[in-house]
């Protein structure tokens, strides 16, 4: 057995960019996850760290994200990782970690 789940709650780093394959809606976004600075038992400071989250939202998920989450949106996702590989002009290989959603909450709207 195995399982493929993520869960994350975090902030929106940029508006949905939002197109069509073929007759299927897609919905593309960042999300920012941030680990609070804590102080170790030795005294050491560890500082915050923000971790950057490609987000793939489809169909009515696509449509939702286009209409109601921008920038700043704090959102609850559960969802799958995915990993693509494709090779550029250059013959470079590159590859790219997301997260295709599955379902989520809105948390919070940004403040205007």
């Amino acid at each position: 057995m195995s399982v493929n789940k993520v869960i994350l709650v975090g902030n929106v780093g940029r508006d949905p960019q939002c197109r069509f394959i073929e007759t299927q809606q897609i919905a593309e976004f960042s999300l920012a996850t941030t680990e609070r600075a804590y102080t170790t038992a030795s005294g050491a400071e560890v500082p915050e760290r923000t971790e950057w989250h490609n987000i793939v939202m489809w169909r009515q998920h696509a449509a939702i994200a286009e209409r109601y989450i921008r920038k700043g949106t704090k959102l609850f996702i559960e969802g799958r990782l995915r990993t693509r590989a494709w090779t550029d002009r250059n013959a470079l290989r590159h590859s790219m970690t997301e997260i295709h959603v599955e379902n989520f909450d809105i948390l919070s709207r940004p403040q205007p």
